[in-house]
């Protein structure tokens, strides 16, 4: 019987029980110990060159047509398996774990990030619906905004069917109007088939810094009475601006009652055991926050909705309880400059006859 040596071991052998593999003559350890099958073609491959796993061996030509590893954890996986971000492969646990953490839960809260001069920060709460409670959506949401830091964020709401919530960093109002890309957010939210009004779910609601209403705590608990005074005050013209209805507002941000004077109205709010669901919520340590809006995904009544909030803590903060008292709808309304809250107010029929105005 004829034997032959193993091109590895030198080890003699009968020549049937050797394999020829790339030129050389290979017992079967050495063979066992120095190559592989790739387990989609069926081809010998040297160890070193097994492009797939130990448990699921790959040629070069069958890893770079047909399978990617996770970028994340490393898995192999067929290419049909895989799901991408940004062009990069990732499991399907990888992948569900990342866009998990893009919608934070309802009580997160991170460290704030200040835009603008303050003390006057608004901190904005859009809620969108209808189109998933999606990390993917969120993140190309916040893809719109947040380079080159983050000015927004997402969260879970439990009142929205099928959605989330778009959370700002605090910004100064002019900020909000002039530096924040939201018409972009609007805008991508829209095409990604959120809706805001149309869904009846959902709010926009706007936390007013305290600090913005005085220096002194005492300072700022008058003028936040003011500002509850003024939404009380006006109730019928802010309900007609709001596009709520009084359902609605009834479940998700209810009246307190309106009092003959600020302090009676300051008095009246502390004394009271109330939720969070009221037009103005001052649970708050930091903020107080206007909640009777709703939602929006148009750009013009969006900015309409920040420029009367910052409108009110103008006279909240600027105006005597006498001066409030005896301010009118009107008169209110006349102070008003920026176009596009003289628009809205128009389109609503908030204005009065002498303020009506054909251009806008």
């Amino acid at each position: 019987m004829q034997q032959t040596k193993c091109s590895i071991c030198k080890q003699l052998y009968p020549s049937e029980e050797l394999t020829k593999f790339d030129g050389s003559l290979l017992c079967p350890s050495c063979l066992a110990a120095e190559t592989v099958i790739c387990a989609d073609c069926g081809k010998r491959i040297r160890n070193r060159d097994n492009c797939g796993t130990i448990s699921y061996p790959l040629c070069s030509e069958c890893r770079e047509r047909e399978y990617d590893f996770c970028k994340n954890c490393g898995t192999l996986m067929h290419r049909d398996r895989a799901q991408f971000i940004d062009g990069e492969p990732y499991c399907s646990d990888c992948y569900d774990s990342h866009y998990h953490a893009v919608i934070h839960e309802y009580d997160y809260k991170p460290e704030p990030i200040f835009y603008g001069s303050g003390p006057r920060y608004f901190g904005i709460e859009l809620e969108i619906d209808d189109a998933g409670e999606s990390g993917e959506y969120a993140e190309q949401i916040l893809s719109v905004a947040n380079l080159p830091s983050e000015r927004i964020y997402c969260k879970h709401d439990g009142s929205l069917d099928d959605g989330f919530e778009i959370v700002s960093h605090p910004m100064s109002p002019e900020y909000h109007l002039h530096s924040m890309c939201w018409e972009k957010v609007l805008a991508k939210a829209d095409e990604l088939g959120y809706s805001s009004h149309d869904a009846k779910t959902c709010g926009l609601h706007i936390h007013v810094s305290r600090a913005a209403f005085g220096e002194s705590r005492e300072e700022q608990e008058e003028a936040v009475g003011r500002a509850v005074y003024f939404v009380e005050q006006h109730w019928d013209k802010l309900l007609k601006f709001s596009r709520r209805t009084q359902h609605q507002l009834e479940r998700w941000a209810s009246r307190y009652g309106c009092k003959p004077h600020p302090k009676e109205m300051l008095a009246h709010v502390k004394n009271g055991h109330w939720s969070r669901y009221t037009c103005v919520n001052l649970d708050n340590r930091d903020t107080i926050e206007f909640r009777i809006f709703r939602g929006t995904l148009k750009f013009n009544t969006f900015i309409a909705t920040l420029q009367l909030v910052n409108r009110i803590c103008d006279v909240a903060f600027s105006l005597s309880d006498e001066e409030l008292c005896a301010l009118s709808w009107e008169d209110f309304v006349r102070q008003i400059t920026e176009s596009e809250l003289l628009a809205y107010l128009q389109e609503r029929g908030l204005l009065p006859e002498s303020e009506v105005r054909k251009d806008v």
